[in-house]
């Protein structure tokens, strides 16, 4: 038998104001996406502004980084031609990310869940849900 943690709804809403306060300070509205260890969405908003089509992009961006345990940004220099994971964003549907907003949470050494970013740069995208989750593990 397997002992699962996981993000709860009210960790996933201190995420994401944690991202979204970080998204005002900047000035740049984002979509934002909470999902558990294995991907599934927990919570998201998508801040007023925040691109239509970064809706998906968020979901699909914290899916990738709880799936795959790693950060969205690390998949974009090994996914490139010649590189050991080359082709694999068209994996699955095209649902795995390769550029930077998706970062996985983790606590004690596991991943619990992760958290999808997107509207900005990707520098701006990843700095939003890295601040999302520091407001998390501040809780801890």
């Amino acid at each position: 038998m397997l002992t699962i943690q996981r993000l709860s709804l009210a960790d996933a809403r201190i995420i994401l104001a944690g991202a979204s306060a970080r998204a005002e300070g900047i000035g740049v509205p984002m979509c934002i996406a909470v999902t558990d260890e294995s991907g599934q969405l927990i919570a998201f908003e998508r801040m007023d502004g925040g691109k239509v089509t970064s809706t998906i992009i968020a979901q699909d961006k914290a899916y990738t980084a709880a799936g795959a345990k790693r950060t969205t940004e690390s998949y974009g220099d090994v996914s490139q031609p010649g590189k050991p994971a080359y082709g694999i964003n068209s994996a699955i549907g095209g649902r795995l990310m390769v550029v930077g907003g998706g970062i996985p949470v983790v606590v004690g050494g596991q991943v619990v869940g992760a958290v999808g970013v997107s509207s900005g740069t990707p520098a701006q995208d990843s700095d939003c849900a890295q601040a999302g989750i520091d407001a998390f593990l501040a809780t801890l």
